[in-house]
């Protein structure tokens, strides 16, 4: 049996060894875009609605890959900042009438504040406090979305517009399918040149050993202060344009679970590696609409699928190749 699941385990290294390098990836990648593109012309309603979902996930846990992946931050309250962006661009649009696009640099402005405002002291500080003061942090907004009367309370905020782009207005389904498919080809494309750029490697050397960072002369605090404040960019813009699809927020769709499906998208997919996180991202959102047939019993089921997984493929389904 064991000789059996190391010649599978084989297997699977070696396909993806296949597709390691980064010419074999990026021409993967452009298949793969061409594919989803014409996806919504074969797919219901529903099954382009559940893939738009998807698509957002695959940005949200990009970004989070950057925070845990690249610079190894634990991060348990990432959904804060998808709160951030959603809320910044309501407030804008419905309270104050602003336009959509120039409420967007406010939007990612304030999620950059609350990045340095809560990562600067705690990245400071070694070990998992990162981890407790993020998960605060998630609760601390979510709160107070619910008890600010701009924020709309406890029922939120509704009547959200829908962008107007050079006078064509996107409110369609499938509109904003395709805006969630650009989203993220533009999260995968900044991933990729982010990993192989200087600060890439810096976020790569602290994330094995910060000593021997700091050593080399870089500025550990800095370095991961930056993938913090990138991380909350990739949510701030997922938040954005979870907003205007839905046209309605409320404080129960930034919850923990919401940072814990991110968190698990990552981890399941591979960290450190975007085909992984892309992966990930898609089995936490296709895998339980796969199993709804099974009724009450699907997320038994997935849940023993993902026990499966990581106790097979226990640095992720993808992992970061050692070199």
């Amino acid at each position: 049996m064991s000789t059996a699941t190391g010649t599978t385990t084989g297997l699977v290294d070696r396909l993806y060894a296949a597709f390691d390098s980064p010419r074999r990836q990026m021409l993967l990648m452009a298949a793969i875009v061409v594919v989803m593109a014409v996806l919504p012309m074969l797919m219901g309603r529903y099954a382009t609605t559940i893939m738009t979902n998807a698509l957002l996930y695959v940005v949200l846990a990009l970004g989070l890959n950057i925070v845990v992946g690249y610079a190894g931050l634990l991060d348990l309250g990432y959904a804060a900042f998808f709160a951030v962006g959603a809320y910044s661009i309501g407030i804008l649009t419905v309270q104050f009438d602003w336009n959509f696009w120039l409420a967007i640099p406010p939007a990612l402005v304030a999620a950059c504040m609350a990045g340095v405002i809560i990562g600067g002291p705690t990245l400071r500080l070694r070990s998992d406090y990162l981890a407790i003061v993020t998960l605060g942090f998630g609760e601390i907004v979510r709160f107070s979305a619910r008890n600010l009367e701009i924020t709309g309370r406890a029922s939120g905020l509704s009547n959200i517009p829908e962008p107007n782009f050079f006078g064509y207005v996107i409110n369609s389904y499938v509109d904003f399918y395709y805006v969630f498919l650009l989203l993220a080809v533009i999260a995968v494309i900044a991933s990729h040149r982010l990993y192989h750029s200087r600060l890439g490697r810096a976020w790569l050397y602290v994330r094995h050993d910060e000593d021997a960072a700091e050593a080399m002369g870089i500025n550990r605090v800095r370095v991961k202060l930056a993938a913090y404040v990138t991380g909350s960019v990739f949510g701030a813009v997922g938040g954005i344009f979870f907003s205007v699809n839905l046209g309605a927020i409320s404080p129960e769709s930034f919850s923990f679970e919401q940072s814990v499906l991110i968190l698990m998208a990552v981890i399941l997919g591979g960290m450190g590696k975007i085909p992984g996180v892309i992966l990930g991202a898609f089995i936490i959102i296709l895998g339980p609409e796969l199993l709804r047939e099974l009724g009450e019993l699907r997320l038994l089921l997935f849940a023993v699928v993902m026990l499966l997984i990581m106790l097979l493929r226990p640095s992720g389904i993808w992992p970061e190749r050692r070199h």
